[in-house]
């Protein structure tokens, strides 16, 4: 135990060791006992008159600015919008991200690292501190779970008068690994009249510290006890047990120490999450009814089109395949739009499954779009369906940013009057000078990388066409499998078929993780799997040097080249231009290059049977959907390939875990889910899915056991409260719900 007869080693080596985290001050008084808080100061924007003896302002709404609370500035308005705090019902939603229980002493305990606490501790030591950021360094004494523990405790800055060696204190505080045992840096001293206090802490912004946070939601709790209405009927909550919403925000947002700190399993919690989620689902199933009001042309199966093709690619579509083709074509029986997700891993023939609706759109007198992520993807459709089409005498127009204008002009005067019968492009295609004449079918491929408004854009352009009104029918595809709590929540609107059987002839990827030295081993490997006849891909994320430690393509093409002299290597990444992405793609395809260095551009579409070898760099620092995509270029025809993920050391925990995972399985929807996991539906969705509303209260990840009774909720609600929807949706969707506003 250390003491203030027996000083420790060396404080001014402890410091140099140690990198310290500021927190808030500490208060003591002028002879080292706590002291109580501060009086509250009066706000002076609070009088009942203001300077010049007017009257009163009128108090605040749920729906007023956040400007208007007592206290908030513009300066400090603006830096809660940064928190998509705005109205004063926004602070409302302001979920906190955990609680200070300042009531129940925890021992010091290093299990207990990293958790903020609170701690009885004895200081038995005081020293100033005259260099570095540190200015003053404590040694004490608290209650270990086997005995009395030492501890030393770091102050920075203002903290008040010094602490008195030999006093006993409360602290709040993150226990902490230090050269010498634990640690505390900047605690914060509890007076008495605060034990017992049950704390939020909330997302915060610079400038606006918690303190402030939790007056201004107590402040907007007071306004919301006089406005706030529930929407939720009496019925359902009685029937679940649910408190009143007023109750629950309350819970939320000023536990009672009697009551403990809030946890999601409580009722309190467990009404704000279903009902949140079932408010998703129906704003979703809002927005197909909406999409649904304007007809779609009804277009009864048809076999003949597409007969010519397979007999043109010599072979049968597989069991899965023949499932999903036959759901496309009940949807497009019915006068109803078809909105349907087409869910397939790497390679297991979605193309082929469009291909069929399209023939059948076609057919009945139709023309049909498909909409690409990129150029390249759109580029590579458009030869792939112009050799499959263009021998059954249909006409496929390719439209492009990059076209010159003069093609561009014919390719729309084609659309216009009917004689192009497919389309495909980028998001070039719902611009508004792009005119269709019979807009039977959309096809959006990789769905995830376009806005739902986007989407709905493109669908728009059935209404104005020859013919009358009439809303063309969705396919849309991914080949990033969509986990099934994604699919729950935010793709609702859409009927869902899963492709989940190969093709013959796809072999398995065998995939290995090695280090980064060990790059010459693996470019030995390519020089032997070359020398078989066979092709190699070398991925990396960036195009040439820049300030993150990755290999650049450039150096790499550049590397290999001296190393690989007898072979020819290609190089294809994002700046180039489409064309010449294409003349390079083709002479790879073409077989004229052994080996092609690329960025991430090749992530998608890129389908060369004869590739084998697939040479990922810097994979430790790529998303699990984007390996997989990758190892996907691979593995397309009948020799066994192989993935090698190279990585740089230090490896992080959550690396390691992917890169595992990677090597463990080729299941897409298993990846999709860790993928979930690991970095949350919002990156996993993409940041251009703008019709996609964050969810408030609930956690995708922690919720998922909610999602059943969240469905059976939305029923209920739809068949016995309607009245209680567009409220629910109002308040929990907002701004999101306009994009079912088609």
């Amino acid at each position: 135990m250390l003491s203030h007869e027996s000083p420790p080693e060396s404080l001014s080596f402890w410091h140099a060791q140690r990198r310290v985290v500021y927190r808030q001050k500490s208060s003591f008084d002028r002879t080292g006992a706590l002291m109580s808080p501060s009086a509250p100061k009066k706000n002076r924007s609070s009088g009942k008159a203001n300077a010049s003896g007017g009257a009163r302002k009128r108090p605040p709404g749920l729906s007023s600015p956040v400007a208007e609370l007592p206290g908030v500035g513009p300066k400090v308005a603006e830096k809660l919008s940064r928190l998509q705090i705005e109205r004063v019902e926004d602070l409302l939603w302001h979920q906190p991200l955990r609680y200070e229980d300042r009531g129940t002493k925890q021992s010091l305990d290093p299990e207990r690292i990293h958790e903020a606490a609170l701690f009885e501790v004895r200081i038995t030591e005081v020293r100033p501190l005259f260099r570095g950021k540190a200015r003053l360094v404590c040694q004490g004494v608290g209650e270990g779970p086997n005995g009395p523990a030492p501890l030393t405790v770091w102050f920075f800055g203002r903290f008040g008068p010094t602490p008195q060696a030999g006093r006993t204190y409360l602290l709040f505080g993150e226990l902490q690994h230090g050269p010498q045992g634990l640690e505390m840096a900047q605690p914060e001293l509890v007076a008495p009249n605060q034990i017992g206090q049950i704390r939020p802490v909330y997302p915060a912004t610079e400038g606006v510290a918690q303190p402030k946070l939790r007056q201004l939601v107590e402040a907007a709790l007071e306004v919301a006890v006089r406005e706030l209405p529930d929407p939720l009927p009496a019925a359902i909550r009685e029937a679940n047990g649910w408190p009143p919403l007023m109750k629950a925000l309350q819970r939320i947002h000023l536990p009672k120490r009697n009551d403990g700190v809030p946890d999601r399993a409580e009722p309190a919690l467990q009404r704000l999450i279903t009902e949140e989620l079932a408010t998703h689902i129906l704003a979703l199933r809002q927005r197909r009814a909406v999409t649904r009001q304007v007809a779609a042309p009804a277009i009864a199966p048809r076999e003949h089109l597409f007969g010519q093709l397979l007999g043109q690619l010599g072979f049968t579509p597989t069991g899965a395949q023949k499932r999903v083709i036959g759901e496309i074509k009940t949807d497009l029986a019915q006068r109803l739009p078809m909105l349907r997700l087409v869910q397939g891993d790497v390679g297991s023939g979605k193309t082929l499954v469009a291909a069929a609706a399209a023939l059948d759109v076609i057919d009945a007198g139709y023309q049909v779009a498909l909409m690409a992520p990129t150029a390249l993807l759109a580029e590579q459709h458009a030869r792939n369906f112009a050799q499959w089409f263009e021998p059954l005498g249909l006409s496929v127009r390719l439209m492009s940013g990059q076209q010159s204008a003069a093609r561009r002009r014919e390719g729309l005067a084609q659309l216009a009057d009917g004689r192009a019968q497919i389309v495909i492009g980028t998001h070039a295609l719902f611009q508004e000078s792009v005119d269709f004449h019979r807009l039977g079918l959309v096809i959006v491929d990789e769905q995830h990388r376009f806005g739902v408004h986007q989407r709905l854009a493109l669908t728009d352009k059935g209404a104005s066409q020859a013919g009358g009104a009439r809303r063309p029918h969705q396919l849309i595809m991914t080949a990033t499998p969509i986990p099934r709590t994604l699919a729950m929540t935010q793709f609702a609107d859409l009927d869902v078929s899963i492709i989940d059987e190969l093709p013959p002839g796809r072999t398995p990827v065998t995939t290995v993780v090695v280090r980064a030295d060990r790059r010459g081993e693996v470019i030995e490997r390519i020089a032997r799997v070359c020398a078989e006849g066979r092709q190699a891909y070398w991925v990396c994320p960036l195009i040439e040097e820049g300030q993150i430690e990755a290999q650049a393509a450039e150096t790499t093409f550049a590397m290999l080249g001296e190393e690989l002299p007898h072979l020819s290597i290609g190089m294809v990444h994002g700046r180039m231009s489409a064309s010449d992405k294409q003349r390079e793609m083709a002479r790879f395809k073409a077989g004229d290059y052994h080996l092609l260095v690329a960025t991430t551009v090749i992530e998608v579409g890129v389908d060369v049977p004869n590739a084998s070898l697939m040479i990922i760099e810097n994979a430790e620092r790529m998303g699990l959907a984007q390996l997989h995509q990758l190892r996907g270029r691979v593995g397309r025809g009948a020799t066994a390939s192989h993935c090698v993920l190279l990585f740089e050391e230090p490896l992080s925990d959550r690396a390691r875990a992917r890169l595992a995972l990677m090597r463990e399985t080729e299941d897409g929807f298993r990846l999709a889910e860790a993928d979930l996991e690991q970095r949350g539906p919002g990156e996993v969705l993409g940041t251009r899915q703008a019709g996609i509303a964050k969810l408030k209260i609930a956690n995708l990840l922690e919720d998922q056991g909610r999602l059943e009774e969240a469905g059976r909720l939305a029923d209920e609600l739809l068949d016995r409260f309607p009245d209680a929807v567009a409220p629910l949706i109002s308040r929990w969707v907002g701004a999101a719900g306009q994009y079912g506003q088609v």
